[in-house]
């Protein structure tokens, strides 16, 4: 099983009560810590303006800007967002942007991209809300775009959402080929559809019943497609809550309770009872029989994210000792 790590960028409070001028420093030294061990094959960053579970005014900082910062500080982890937005940003010049941050890291980048859905930053920011569908449709089309600027360096097609006319991508990305693109979502009928035509991964339900239901579904696109099913990694998110022994791990629900309850308290139940109830939650023998689980259904990469991250790293270190390697190689 291979793992990345989410580094903690504000959006789902992450960073609260840290003054912002030592936000870079803490993010960085995070991203350092796991490019200098051998557990984290990739770090990782959200795609969002606003804060969850409510919009506050506490930092969300920018992830592509953090894609090209951790390209120049880092030299191992492979760098990814989980994942960007397509509405977001034009295509042609997203795929511009990811070839660039390809380079400066010496071709360590992914390709995280999804249709969109929080809708409250993107009204906010300009960009309405189109329907489900129209987003995703649009998320196809602007995959097709990238992937002929990164195969080719020009790109041409007159979409419905997207028009770009002979788009040059020079030079092209670092990794030959292009830039590996996630596909991030389970809509049944439409997404995983375009994962089955486009994506080297897949991210989506990380529950044993959801992942199961989820992968039979992206077996059947690639099936009516012609895609060999076992070439696409199927990965997942997975919030981890880890102790040493129950009464820890009821330790750090603590931690919880008092964060959210200072920083977002009208959200502050709901939230830490969604962290209570992830697959990821126990002891480090605990973690390993349910990732053992997962992984025989075929969840061989597993984003992890660590609420506490900025503030205690005793949780992400405790992982690495004792959980990931059972589980590596």
């Amino acid at each position: 099983m291979r793992f990345g790590l989410f580094i903690p960028q504000g959006w789902r409070m992450d960073l609260a009560g840290i003054d912002p001028s030592q936000h870079w420093a803490t993010m960085n030294g995070l991203a350092q810590h796991a490019d200098g061990g051998d557990v984290w094959e990739s770090i990782w960053v959200y795609d969002h303006f606003h804060t969850v579970p409510e919009p506050t005014e506490d930092a969300t900082h920018e992830a592509w800007t953090l894609m090209a910062a951790y390209a120049a500080s880092t030299s191992r982890v492979r760098l990814g967002q989980m994942c960007t937005c397509m509405a977001y940003r034009n295509p042609a010049y997203l795929a511009k942007v990811a070839a660039t941050t390809d380079l400066i890291s010496g071709g360590r980048v992914e390709m995280g991209i999804g249709a969109g859905w929080y809708e409250h930053e993107w009204r906010a920011y300009g960009y309405g809300f189109p329907r489900a569908g129209e987003r995703i449709a649009a998320l196809e089309e602007g995959v097709e775009i990238m992937r002929q600027a990164w195969e080719t360096g020009y790109a041409t097609l007159d979409g419905t959402y997207y028009q770009v006319d002979g788009a040059r991508v020079f030079p092209l990305p670092a990794q030959p080929g292009g830039i590996p693109f996630w596909i991030a979502g389970g809509g049944e009928k439409k997404t995983l559809r375009i994962a089955a035509k486009y994506a080297q991964y897949t991210n989506f339900d990380g529950s044993p019943e959801g992942f199961a239901h989820k992968s039979e579904v992206l077996r059947g696109h690639c099936s009516d497609l012609g895609r060999d099913f076992d070439a696409i990694v199927r990965s997942a998110n997975y919030n981890v809550v880890i102790g040493r022994d129950a009464a820890e791990v009821e330790e750090r629900f603590r931690w919880y309770e008092d964060h959210f309850g200072r920083t977002v308290p009208a959200k502050a139940e709901e939230t830490v009872q969604g962290l209570r109830n992830g697959p990821l939650v126990g002891t480090p023998e605990q973690l390993v029989e349910k990732l053992t689980e997962l992984r025989g259904l075929g969840m061989t990469y597993a984003i992890t994210y660590f609420a506490e991250a900025a503030y205690d790293r005793s949780g992400i270190e405790l992982f690495e000792r004792e959980v990931a390697p059972a589980l590596m190689g």
